[in-house]
């Protein structure tokens, strides 16, 4: 006999990582716009806001103190230091959405999934997405107009990116973005089936 009152859904987390230039914000729109029960988890940063960034939209824009205490507070899921600015996932939001039953998606890198699978075991699927090849890579940076010193630092990085993509649960890649797009949708209607057994 079937409980008449079954209990909510609980959420998943969905990261999406991968190299600059890989395709993961498009990929994340994309998700984002054809899938009402997704959002977007919206990090906090101690850097400065750049044209067109909206407070609450793109960001949450808060001073280092800010940032301190909620690291203090352990009010961060995940963390990092880049370039002398830090970002961070805050905690409250996600653990709201959560137990609402909704999915969460994450922009973050390697480092952050590691840390965010390990505040919240079981409710995490990682999934990377890798440039068809690192020549391909580097034609897409320089198409979109990055300076060569940008080439070369972004080469370096996703290499040692490329070298994490077997921690995550399923890698993709993104040679053509319709075939990307309809893959990643297949593996989180697999992750919502297999979470709701």
């Amino acid at each position: 006999m079937s409980n008449p009152n079954p209990p909510p859904r609980h959420g998943l987390c969905l990261v999406l990582a991968a190299p600059s230039g890989a395709g993961k914000t498009s990929l994340s729109r994309a998700l984002l716009k054809a899938d009402p029960d997704l959002e977007l988890s919206i990090s906090v940063t101690t850097r400065p806001p750049r044209a067109g960034e909206v407070h609450g939209t793109h960001y949450h824009f808060i001073t280092q103190p800010a940032f301190d205490a909620m690291v203090a507070a352990r009010g961060l899921l995940e963390y990092a230091h880049v370039f002398g600015k830090s970002y961070g996932t805050p905690r409250a939001p996600v653990e709201a959405a959560l137990a609402a039953g909704r999915d969460v998606l994450f922009d973050i890198d390697w480092q952050g999934f590691r840390q965010l699978r390990a505040a919240l075991p079981g409710a995490v699927t990682g999934i990377f997405i890798r440039p068809p090849s690192l020549p391909a890579l580097r034609a897409r940076l320089a198409a979109r107009g990055d300076t060569p010193d940008q080439i070369e630092r972004r080469m370096a990085q996703a290499e040692a990116e490329l070298s994490h993509a077997a921690e995550f649960d399923h890698q993709i890649e993104n040679a053509d973005f319709n075939t990307a797009l309809a893959a990643l949708q297949t593996l989180i209607k697999t992750a919502r089936a297999t979470r709701n057994i």
